[in-house]
């Protein structure tokens, strides 16, 4: 006999869970789409002002296994501290300001963003990346931040840096990597773990 859903008394289940829509809605170009995408790993074009560099890293699961269908997102300023106001200006200092990629695509599950390295935004606050992540099954996207490790002396006076407990800092910090002439930012984001990054209710 069936029962109705009244008689089942199921309970609540939970949302839908986030699924591999991201990569053919999101970042299509990347995953080999036959169409556009607005937003990809370039957020700062050969005029934009500050040092270049190249962020990258992996999305790590609890075993600490890199996750292959991630999709991070990163906004910042330039390396003068200004994010542009207008798609004109954007394209007139060669900033976008915005980032997105996901991780699927690459060989060893990793994110990578072409940028700058963004100036402060105010006196006071250490130069830092807003970060993003977005994941299946994980229903609401989590935020975080990317603090470099040659900033010690301005992180040491950024208000969000010290509201963090000193023992999960470290979480938040992107190790500086010079090869060949160019600069690169490893931070990986741990989803889990002991080692889990510092995610920010926002």
């Amino acid at each position: 006999m069936l029962m109705t859903a009244q008689e089942a008394d199921f309970g609540q289940t939970p949302s839908q869970t986030v699924g591999p829509y991201f990569a053919y809605g999101l970042t299509a170009a990347q995953y080999g789409y036959d169409f556009d995408q607005p937003f990809d790993g370039v957020v700062a074009l050969d005029n934009a002002s500050g040092e270049r560099i190249r962020l990258e890293g992996r999305v790590i699961d609890g075993d600490g296994n890199p996750i292959g269908d991630a999709l991070v997102e990163i906004s910042q300023p330039d390396g003068e501290g200004r994010y542009p106001q207008t798609p004109e200006e954007a394209r007139e200092i060669g900033f976008r300001a915005f980032g997105r990629a996901g991780t699927g695509t690459d060989a060893q599950n990793r994110f990578v963003f072409h940028t700058v390295k963004p100036g402060a935004e105010s006196p006071g606050e250490a130069p830092h990346i807003n970060v993003i992540v977005l994941m299946r099954g994980l229903l609401l996207h989590a935020f975080t931040r990317v603090y470099f490790s040659d900033e010690a002396e301005a992180n040491a006076r950024d208000a969000v840096l010290a509201s963090v407990p000193a023992e999960r800092r470290h979480t938040l910090i992107a190790e500086r990597v010079e090869q060949g002439g160019a600069v690169s930012y490893r931070f990986d984001i741990r989803m889990q773990g002991p080692q889990e990054t510092v995610f920010f209710d926002v």
